[in-house]
């Protein structure tokens, strides 16, 4: 990686690190490897040598069967890097969408990001075995793009490859902004949907923008199903005056039950709200209750066990030289028609608030962990403005207008600042674009980037 002179901190350049490859499998047209690389904790640790811990970090690679191995080996690499913070890497079960035409002329390496998937886990045993919660939130600091860019390079080494192609879907856009920040010699071209995060500016920016748009998208959504609004707002008041409990133990609040708006973020999802709802109540001897399938669908929305690194760094994401002091929770003071006491109750999107460290069985053990996250305020740089203006690496970029989740308008103004980046602004997409029709949606931005590397050859 290049010199990290924003946050005073180097890596080091370093010999390929140890790799292996588990199995290979074969099925539904493809073929896959299961890559392990040994990297370093610590990437920026000073004089860092043999003795620095290391981690695991997995890596899935997809071909299509239609290459001979032969001819495959000769594919340029692209690495998927997947939403998040917290999120595995995609297990494709065939080639489909984005996949399928990435592999007509790639080979495809999903990572399972640090702390993710089959890398070395990172969840509420393995951090306690940390010891304090200063020790916790001080490993967790190793968890961010920065890290995650890093791992990349040394992946990229490791596998003999020149300069690769890249493809950030939402947070891992956040990450590929970050690679062209401090990496950008390891890139051949960058693919960004939904996914260009802010430069500079607090977190409540984003937030101020995100429930706005939030609260747009739930007024759509009760247009199209006007009785859902009945019935959201009859379990909010089933909530406030009946205890009911998730499969796992924990109680279903009327805040963990706005979570459901998670759905909203979707054009290929948001409908699944509706069936969610449907059969939210159940007739019982003590009356109306919610119904175990309800309350079964809706732990596996709400429960953060699987990655708890989504709730500890999402807000993390947006610090740099400051701290984001639980940023959603204190905008959403402003927004009152978002609170569990408003009348016409609204659901909220991906905010993260300090009572989840309460209210979810999973995140209890971590909440003074999460506390010192939030106060924490000498978080370092994740992008080099600086770099980015005088970027040559061909980029493009979808921005969906109306994304719920990483803010539109945001988006433009980040840009405008990387030279050479183009932008495909459209509003027939929301977040979940690449899984609406990700086959055209990757083959429009990559015949963006290849027009700007064909003009820039001429």
């Amino acid at each position: 990686m290049a010199e990290r002179d924003a946050s005073s901190q180097t890596t080091q350049t370093r010999t390929p690190v140890p790799h292996f490859v588990k199995a290979r499998h074969e099925f539904r047209g493809m073929r896959t490897a299961e890559h392990y690389f040994t990297v370093p904790l610590d990437h920026f640790a000073p004089g860092s040598g043999d003795n620095a811990e290391t981690i695991t970090v997995f890596a899935r690679e997809y071909v299509s069967s239609a290459h001979t191995q032969a001819e495959a080996e000769e594919l340029p690499w692209l690495v998927f890097l997947q939403g998040g913070p917290g999120g595995r890497g995609n297990r494709l079960a065939s080639l489909g969408g984005w996949s399928k035409a990435a592999a007509r002329d790639f080979r495809i390496l999903m990572l399972d990001q640090r702390g993710t998937g089959l890398s070395t886990p990172l969840d509420r045993n393995t951090l306690a075995a940390r010891g304090t919660a200063e020790a916790q939130a001080a490993y967790l600091e190793h968890f961010r793009a920065d890290s995650i860019v890093a791992d990349a390079e040394l992946i990229r080494a490791a596998l003999g490859s020149g300069p690769w192609s890249i493809y950030g879907q939402s947070y891992g856009g956040f990450c590929a902004l970050t690679y062209l920040s401090f990496a950008p010699d390891g890139l051949k071209e960058a693919l960004i949907t939904g996914g260009l995060a802010p430069l500079a500016g607090h977190a409540d920016d984003v937030y101020r923008a995100t429930f706005a748009r939030v609260a747009a998208r739930n007024t759509e959504y009760f247009s199209w199903y006007p009785e859902d609004r009945r019935t959201v707002n009859a379990i909010a008041s089933h909530l406030r005056q009946t205890e009911e409990f998730l499969p796992d133990g924990g109680r279903l609040t009327v805040e963990r039950f706005q979570m459901v708006g998670s759905f909203l973020g979707g054009n290929t999802r948001v409908d699944g709200l509706h069936y969610l709802l449907e059969d939210a109540f159940t007739e019982t001897p003590q009356g109306n209750r919610l119904s175990d399938a309800f309350l079964e669908q809706v732990q596996g929305i709400v429960s953060r066990l699987a990655n708890p690194l989504y709730a500890l760094l999402h807000e993390s994401i947006y610090g740099q030289g400051q701290a984001t002091d639980w940023a959603a929770w204190r905008v959403l003071q402003e927004n009152p028609a978002f609170h569990p006491d408003a009348e016409a109750l609204l659901l909220t999107g991906e905010m993260v608030y300090p009572w989840y460290f309460e209210q979810d069985p999973a995140l209890v053990p971590l909440r003074q962990v999460a506390h010192l996250l939030a106060a924490k305020t000498d978080w370092k740089p994740l992008y080099d403005p600086t770099q980015l203006a005088a970027n040559s690496v061909p980029v493009a970029a979808a921005v969906y207008q109306d994304d719920i989740y990483v803010d539109g308008s945001l988006s433009l103004e980040t840009a405008a600042a990387v030279r050479g980046l183009r932008v495909w602004e459209t509003a027939d997409f929301h977040h979940d674009g690449i899984a609406d029709d990700g086959e055209a949606i990757f083959g429009r931005l990559l015949g963006m980037v290849r027009s700007v590397a064909g003009s820039a050859g001429s």
